[in-house]
């Protein structure tokens, strides 16, 4: 079993940044592609950001030019750095890791708790 632990979340301005982390441990923990997702209150969880084993990165079009996704795969750690936030963005953003290589949501087999971030106007 992979267990995977977001970190980061917090209060900001609009226009603010934020910075989450996700560290990976146990199982295989150097999974093949690694996500953010979020879901706001009363609306579906959707895709943010992936990046494969390669460094290959998939976005949502709205975070396209604002969010950055990364990972160091010594570490088994991938951040999300969040800038020029909106209002619209505050959602609880959950880390999750799949053994495959892929930007389906269904194939992601691991997830964290989730992390709050939330922008105010």
């Amino acid at each position: 079993q992979v267990q995977l632990v977001e970190s980061g979340g917090g209060l900001v301005q609009a226009g603010g940044s934020l910075r989450l982390a996700c560290a990976a441990s146990g199982g295989d923990s150097g999974s093949r592609t690694m996500g953010w997702f979020r879901q706001a209150p009363g609306k579906q969880r959707e895709l943010v950001a992936t990046i494969s084993d390669n460094f290959s990165t998939n976005y949502a079009e709205s975070v396209k030019g604002r969010f950055t996704i990364s990972r160091d795969n010594a570490k088994n750690t991938v951040y999300l750095q969040m800038n020029s936030l909106k209002p619209e963005d505050t959602a609880l953003y959950y880390c999750a890791a799949s053994r495959f290589l892929t930007t389906t949501p269904g194939a992601f087999n691991y997830w964290g708790q989730g992390t709050q971030v939330t922008v105010s106007s």
